[in-house]
């Protein structure tokens, strides 16, 4: 007799302890993915018992820590679905004060991140017949603003990068999109970035992971290469 468990969906999530990578993670667990969780911080290992997860305590940074993820989770679950590439947070500071040690580190965190997993579970996803990628970006990334310098600037190429994947890909039936969050309520959020926002507060964790799982399903099979804004329609 087949175990259904087996035709479930797998799904990566990264910097999922906390956040919006946690709230990514339920929202995925309760549309029916397997997961494979990494963080930095030691609070993904209750996370992933209570989800029945698959869990890597290591940084988006390092490209050894994403192979453990990759690896273990295919060897556990035997396929990869959908790739969630969430991250911490860069430098910030004057356009200028930011030292190549910070640019850098920026780069490994917000792009890099992205580059190297599509390297690993590309050809895993074809092989498939398909796949989703879906990474948190920023709003900062289409609006920038002067407070949050490397985000703003990485993330833009990020655009650009997940337009070319998503062009290159879309025959192989897999996809590729960002989600761009304004201000979360994980965060304080001072008035001066609250009052451009439409709805008058920032947006919950959950609120982003409900557009973040459904461009990780079936129901968003035609978005391809978006950068979806999740900004509470703040006025720029």
């Amino acid at each position: 007799m087949t175990n259904p468990e087996l035709s479930k969906p797998v799904a990566l999530v990264t910097a999922a302890s906390r956040g919006i990578g946690e709230a990514c993670a339920r929202a995925l667990h309760a549309k029916g993915f397997r997961l494979a969780l990494m963080s930095r911080s030691e609070a993904v290992v209750p996370l992933a018992e209570e989800l029945g997860a698959f869990h890597v305590q290591g940084s988006v940074t390092d490209f050894n820590d994403l192979k453990k993820l990759f690896h273990g989770a295919l060897g556990q679950y035997g396929r990869v679905d959908c790739v969630v590439c969430n991250t911490g947070h860069a430098a910030k500071g004057a356009l200028t004060d930011i030292t190549d040690e910070q640019w850098i580190e920026g780069m490994e965190m917000y792009f890099l991140s992205v580059a190297r997993l599509a390297r690993l579970v590309t050809p895993v996803m074809a092989g498939q017949g398909g796949g989703v990628f879906v990474n948190i970006s920023s709003a900062a990334a289409i609006n920038p603003n002067s407070d949050y310098p490397v985000s703003c600037a990485l993330r833009a190429a990020l655009g650009n990068y997940t337009q070319l994947f998503a062009s290159q890909h879309a025959s192989q039936g897999i996809r590729m999109n960002n989600v761009l969050p304004g201000f979360v309520d994980n965060h304080p959020v001072s008035e001066k970035n609250l009052s451009p926002i439409a709805m008058g507060r920032p947006a919950s964790p959950a609120e982003v992971a409900n557009v973040v799982a459904w461009l990780a399903s079936a129901e968003s099979s035609f978005v391809n290469g978006q950068e979806i804004t999740v900004d509470g329609g703040r006025v720029y």
